[in-house]
């Protein structure tokens, strides 16, 4: 029986998923106390950047790529000074939501779709970004902040967040 292959992005994809689904779990166990920890005063704590990551998703999926529904349009506000702080439960929320959001444009985007540019402004200047830069540029987020989040667990003794935890095994997926 030959084996199923998968194309490169479907690998990417199915483990960005995986990936978000240990981080929504870690976090989602968390007690209000545990999402205030952080590694130094001056510097975000776990709840903080949970609330980030699920910002960050929202505004580049929604706004700059002009994908923006209601429920995507409430979490851009996230993270802002005057935002309030969530709970382990709408925190975890929130990267469901943000994840299916992501997942269904990613099912459905063809190569075509994904070279469309978009305008994007930083520091002044505006960018044309495509689809592509802001599917990686996403992906590598999620991944810097899940790792801050990861150490922050660890620190405090608490279970950090594992790729290889039964659920998903080195040659498995690709």
């Amino acid at each position: 029986m030959r084996q199923q292959t998968h194309s490169t992005l479907e690998v990417f994809y199915k483990n960005w998923g995986v990936y978000q689904g240990i981080l929504r779990e870690r976090i989602a166990a968390l007690t209000d106390e545990q999402l205030l920890l952080q590694p130094a005063v001056n510097m975000r704590s776990v709840g903080q950047i949970v609330e980030h990551i699920v910002a960050v998703r929202a505004g580049w999926f929604g706004y700059t790529l002009q994908e923006e529904t209601e429920v995507i349009k409430d979490y851009m506000g996230w993270g802002q000074g005057d935002s309030p702080a969530r709970n382990a439960l709408e925190l975890a929320r929130g990267l469901d939501e943000t994840w299916k959001f992501i997942e269904s444009r990613l099912r459905g985007w063809t190569a075509e779709d994904c070279a469309r540019t978009f305008p994007d402004e930083w520091r002044g200047k505006v960018y044309q970004v495509s689809r592509s830069w802001v599917i990686f540029h996403v992906m590598e987020h999620d991944l810097h902040h899940g790792g801050e989040v990861s150490v922050m667990l660890g620190m405090n003794g608490l279970r950090a967040l594992e790729f290889i935890d039964g659920r998903l095994e080195y040659g498995v997926i690709g």
